[in-house]
């Protein structure tokens, strides 16, 4: 029986653990946490911080082939990993995610379309990029921000204020593009093919995803896919991809990527005849990958600590799909868990479900 270690013992690790079992197949993770999500479902948790050379060492020993579940993994410990055990996706597509730059160069260079961005140092950079890229435009650092963190919508040179207590750093200024909504695509390749998942509408609150809604796929969803999987095997890049997109029009801009299970890919675990934690876990088990479809309309609801005790007004059905991530403390803006709708619209959401959940 093969075993998969997991670098990160969050809701995703969680997730993945869960198919890497019904494959056939043990899961263990390392966290620093020792109740961390994972610990729910793994065969064993080896409890080190991420940077334990040590502890990386026992969840290789202990593994045939490892991933990760969170992007800011070091890029040190990550290549002992990689010269020492097996990592199928290797580390190239976590190393070129970390820096929004680097990122954002490797988008273009593999032709996706992304906003004017400029790297910033200083100030004077700063000031130069501003009247380059025009106001409004958005600075963000260039590591460690996720989910709205380390980022300044810039709309009034008095905002240039809010970006100084950043300038010890490297941050990059984009250009701010009115977009009609935003979506994510997500694929998982191997050696033989590359496979991508139904897409959606994505919704955030506060910088951070609210609800995916996947029904109808759009004409320039069609578009979007064609050209990230060319960037996906454009690159090598191996395993799975999340590619968050601004969507104008019939035109769309790369935003971000994430090498790793997303959330905005939870909907497949009810809506689709695969799902995303299943397919990285064929391809980390050397198993043939299948093509997803969408089986009905769904709806995705990311539940943070100010709802969880309204997703209690709620119970399973067969239409309705509770995954708590069992953390032992709830705070205001954390993940505690999500909620799956199917066969149902973004009418019928709406209609009956949405007025169950805070609107701030």
């Amino acid at each position: 029986m093969k075993t998969v270690g997991i670098i990160g013992g969050g809701q995703l690790g969680m997730m993945l653990a869960e198919e890497i079992h019904k494959l056939g197949a043990k899961a263990i993770c390392l966290d620093p946490n020792p109740k961390c999500s994972a610990s729910f479902v793994c065969d064993d948790v080896i409890v080190a911080s991420y940077d334990d050379i040590e502890g990386l060492k026992k969840l290789g020993d202990a593994s045939d082939v490892i991933t990760y579940e969170f992007e800011n993994v070091p890029s040190k410990q990550l290549k002992f990993l990689l010269d020492t055990y097996n990592i199928p996706q290797g580390i190239k597509p976590l190393f070129d995610s970390q820096n929004r730059i680097r990122e954002k160069e490797n988008a273009k260079l593999h032709g996706l379309k992304t906003p004017k961005f400029k790297a910033i140092n200083s100030l004077e950079d700063l000031n130069k990029g501003i009247e380059e890229i025009g106001i409004p435009c958005v600075y963000k650092t260039t590591t460690l921000g996720y989910d709205g963190h380390g980022q300044v919508l810039i709309k009034s040179l008095d905002d240039i204020e809010k970006v100084k207590p950043f300038l010890s750093g490297e941050g990059i200024l984009e250009e701010f593009i009115k977009y009609d909504f935003e979506t994510s695509v997500i694929m998982v390749r191997d050696k033989e093919k590359t496979i991508a998942f139904p897409m959606g509408i994505n919704k955030h609150k506060n910088g951070i995803l609210d609800e995916v809604f996947v029904d109808k796929q759009l004409d320039v969803f069609e578009k979007i896919k064609k050209d990230a999987i060319h960037f996906m095997e454009s690159t090598g890049y191996l395993g799975i991809l999340c590619i968050e997109i601004f969507v104008k029009g019939n035109d769309y801009y790369f935003n971000e990527m994430a090498p790793r299970p997303h959330n905005s890919g939870h909907y497949t675990i009810e809506g689709c005849q695969t799902n995303q934690y299943r397919e990285l876990a064929k391809f980390l088990l050397g198993m043939p990958l299948e093509e997803p479809k969408l089986l009905y309309p769904t709806v995705m609801k990311n539940i943070l600590g100010f709802d969880y005790s309204n997703m209690k007004k709620l119970t399973n059905s067969d239409t309705v799909f509770i995954h708590d991530y069992y953390k032992a403390y709830v705070r205001e803006k954390r993940k505690m868990a999500h909620i799956t709708f199917i066969k149902t619209t973004k009418e019928e959401y709406v209609n009956k479900y949405k007025k169950l959940f805070c609107e701030d």
